[in-house]
């Protein structure tokens, strides 16, 4: 039998370590293609590039893999393979392993999610995976036998068009398991860092605390990566509001 065509891209970038050992886990479920980013592209959300040229290079940075490094963010990285790399629509598109959560109101800057809706969106399954460690030496080896049986059960289970998985895994290596949650409801708390430069010309850094604004409940994301688990979200890209559309209804019609 034909194995599974697995298509792999993140927001790291070609090299990010997560990114290897997504393509490693992979490799021994089917035949894997790699299209990332050329260079970091971290809370790009879903930004295509229109204005420039895109760019494909050959990378031999994976043993045995067709890998190409892309000039473009992860939804350009996504939609170049679907039309120019991939032979064959992939069986199922995986994104990350991301450097840092992805959970709650994160999905919307995520430049790893926005890879794996970019697949959803052309119809191929797709799951983004995250780590809640930002730091250089994350360790990603935790994730392995979690992500290696939420690709296979995806496989053999097939996703509704529009839906696709969100997964978190906590920054240890105790992971209780897994969590079947939805998106909690956050926002940051933002402010930014005003300075001068050389020039004395005003520049800012962007600096923010995620609040969560609804601690006590355990059926969320949030918490179940607070808590150790490794966190699972249907994810939807359709963004309407249904159960306001007969208000809005009584209100123009």
């Amino acid at each position: 039998m034909q194995k599974p065509l697995i298509l792999i891209s993140n927001d790291d970038g070609i090299t990010a370590p997560g990114l290897r050992v997504l393509v490693e886990e992979m490799k021994l479920i089917g035949e894997v293609i790699v299209v990332a980013p050329d260079k970091p592209q971290s809370a790009m959300g879903h930004a295509i590039t229109v204005t420039l040229p895109l760019r494909l290079k050959e990378s031999f940075i994976f043993e045995g893999v067709k890998a190409y490094e892309c000039s473009g963010t992860p939804a350009d990285c996504v939609k170049l393979a679907l039309d120019k790399v991939c032979p064959r629509t992939p069986n199922i598109m995986v994104s990350g392993i991301n450097h840092g959560p992805n959970y709650s109101i994160n999905v919307i800057y995520s430049g790893t999610m926005s890879a794996a809706v970019e697949a959803a969106i052309d119809g191929v399954q797709s799951i983004g995976f995250s780590l809640n460690d930002y730091g250089s030496n994350a360790n990603f080896e935790y994730c392995r036998p979690f992500i290696n049986q939420i690709v296979n059960t995806m496989l053999n289970n097939p996703l509704p068009y529009g839906t696709l998985l969100n997964v978190n895994f906590p920054n240890t290596e105790n992971i209780k398991g897994l969590k079947i949650c939805r998106q909690a409801s956050a926002k940051y708390a933002e402010s930014f860092d005003e300075r001068n430069d050389p020039n004395d010309r005003k520049y800012y850094w962007m600096t923010g605390v995620l609040i969560n604004l609804e601690p006590d409940h355990n059926d969320t994301d949030l918490w179940a990566v607070d808590n150790d688990y490794a966190s699972i979200v249907p994810t939807k890209f359709d963004l309407t509001s249904n159960g306001f559309i007969q208000h809005l209804k009584h209100l123009f019609v």
